[in-house]
């Protein structure tokens, strides 16, 4: 893939512990993405619950520092744990700051990706699927494949949090390859679509002038 600048991904990770096993992960794909992508976390813990009563002229600075971040970048990947089943009440507030004020939302055509990490066997399943059902709702083209169940996410990990199975490495390695492409199918037909619209425009301007 030939590009002028890498794309701008944002990382979400949903967990805040300072030893995160998902923050671990976050870290890892960010270390296997190829160099068409350039990525970094986005911090999501420090945002106020969503309130309607705050969305006035002068919103929290939280939320607009969050909501200017996310809107510059070209795609965002999720990372995540499960907890019951779901996603993590901090993932979800920073979905609905984003997804406000209403006609406003940051997410709308954002190409997305989710990983999901657990030291259970079936990978955070339940809350990469989720997060699905909200990022649909988001107007969020998600990639589908391939998917990303990281589970004994606990046994891949040194105690530096560097990854040391091989066999994931190369998991990961092909899914950011993936992810890659599939920002740039979006984003181009983003930008055929933008063309199109304004081919229309023009024509029709044209056809006004000929009346």
């Amino acid at each position: 893939m030939t590009m002028d600048k890498p794309m701008n991904v944002c990382v979400l990770v949903g967990s805040l512990r300072k030893a995160s096993l998902n923050g671990m992960l976050a870290n890892a794909l960010i270390s296997l993405a190829p160099s068409s992508l350039k990525l970094d976390i986005v911090e999501i813990g420090q945002l106020p619950f969503y309130d309607e009563d705050l969305e006035t002229n002068a919103p929290p600075a939280q939320w607009t520092a969050f909501r200017q971040r996310v809107k510059a970048a070209d795609a965002v990947l999720f990372v995540t744990p499960e907890y019951n089943r779901s996603v993590p009440a901090v993932l979800k507030n920073a979905l609905d700051v984003g997804s406000r004020p209403y006609g406003a939302s940051i997410w709308d055509r954002k190409p997305g990706a989710i990983v999901s990490g657990s030291p259970g066997a079936i990978g955070a399943f339940g809350a990469n699927h989720h997060l699905r059902q909200s990022l649909v709702f988001l107007n969020v083209p998600t990639m589908q494949q391939p998917e990303a169940y990281v589970s004994h996410v606990d046994k891949l990990f040194d105690e530096h949090g560097k990854l040391v199975s091989d066999g994931t490495g190369k998991f990961l390695q092909a899914f950011m390859q993936a992810f890659a492409n599939w920002v740039e199918t979006i984003r181009s037909q983003s930008q055929r679509r933008n063309s199109e619209s304004k081919g229309m425009g023009r024509a029709a301007q044209t056809a006004q002038h000929d009346l």
